[in-house]
This record gives C-alpha cells, sequence and structure tokens, in this order.
C-alpha cells in the first residue's frame, strides 16, 4: 500500500472513484500478466484479459472503519489487505485472494510476511467489509516453497431451502 501512497485501509469509495489511481493499478495488473506469462503483451492484457491476475495491496494493521460502518480493532487483525477485481476494489476479499495472502503469510521473504515481521501459519487480515481468518502450510524443499495446505473460513447466508419427495413404493 505504501508504495502506492496508500495505508490499506482504504475502502471502495477510496480507491474506485481515483481514475488515475486504478490506471496506475491497471498498468501494474497488465505488465504482471505479461511478466506471469499470461498474456503476450500490456495491451492483450488490459483488453482481453481484465479478469487474471487480480492485484492486492496490504498495509499495516491499524483500526479503521469497514464499509458498513463496524468498528475493526487493531488487536483483532494482524494487517490490512485489499484487492482490485476487474478493475475495481472488491468490497471484501476474493477466496482465491485469501488462499494467496495465507500461503504469502506462511513464506519468508513475501510483502506480507515483511509486514507482519515474520511467517506465521495462521492470520486475521482486515479487508473492507470485516475481517477474514486464512492459514497456510508451507515447507521449503530444496530451493523453492511448497504450500502444503490452505485454510479459509467464510460466512455463508442460506441460498434455498427444499424437500427431495420420494415415492414410497419404489
Amino acid at each position: 500500500a505504501s508504495s502506492m501512497g496508500l495505508t490499506g485501509a482504504e475502502l471502495q469509495g477510496d480507491i474506485n472513484g481515483d481514475g488515475e489511481l486504478l490506471a496506475r493499478f491497471e498498468a501494474i495488473r497488465a505488465h504482471g500478466a505479461v511478466a506471469m506469462g499470461l498474456a503476450e503483451s500490456v495491451e492483450y492484457a488490459m483488453n482481453k484479459r481484465q479478469h487474471t491476475p487480480k492485484i492486492a495491496f496490504f498495509g499495516e494493521a491499524t483500526s479503521y472503519t469497514s464499509s458498513d460502518g463496524k468498528e475493526i480493532r487493531v488487536e483483532d487483525i494482524h494487517i490490512l489487505a485489499r484487492i482490485l477485481s476487474m478493475g475495481k476494489l472488491h468490497h471484501a476479499m476474493t477466496g482465491t485472494g485469501a488462499v494467496a495472502i495465507a500461503a504469502a503469510a506462511a513464506i519468508p521473504g513475501t510483502i506480507v510476511s515483511k509486514i507482519l515481521g515474520d511467517r506465521m501459519s495462521e492470520i486475521r487480515f482486515g479487508h473492507p467489509s470485516g475481517t477474514l481468518k486464512v492459514g497456510a502450510e508451507a515447507i521449503q524443499e530444496e530451493t523453492t516453497w511448497v504450500v502444503k495446505k490452505v485454510v479459509m473460513s467464510r460466512s455463508a447466508r442460506r441460498l434455498m431451502e427444499g424437500f427431495v419427495l420420494i415415492p414410497a413404493n419404489r
């Protein structure tokens, strides 16, 4: 976050209304797509591959007010995390982003582990809508790190309720 002039506690209104900032994020995302081999050019990434890769930014834990007005206390989180999806700040956190944050917390040398001050196998991060607890197990195998397990808790609302009718004389 700090390299973009941000804190990591920003909400949608702080980011989504700033066209210059969104353009900077998109340029970084598109160049990342090329570097990862996901697009043959920056133009292709910007015009034909807008959904991946996602771009996230992080900040040191601090108290903030979530998008629905809930106070998030610094002592309840380890780090701040925000992710952009399709050119806008996501209202919460994507599932793929959450497990990537967990993996980054478990591997030394990542931006996430540097902000945390150490690698951690379980963290709670603050996002625009609240907090999310994630975890990961990573081990070093020769010269590379391998993520063996990630854990994420999600809340869900009931989408439907129903009954299946089975005939008595089958």
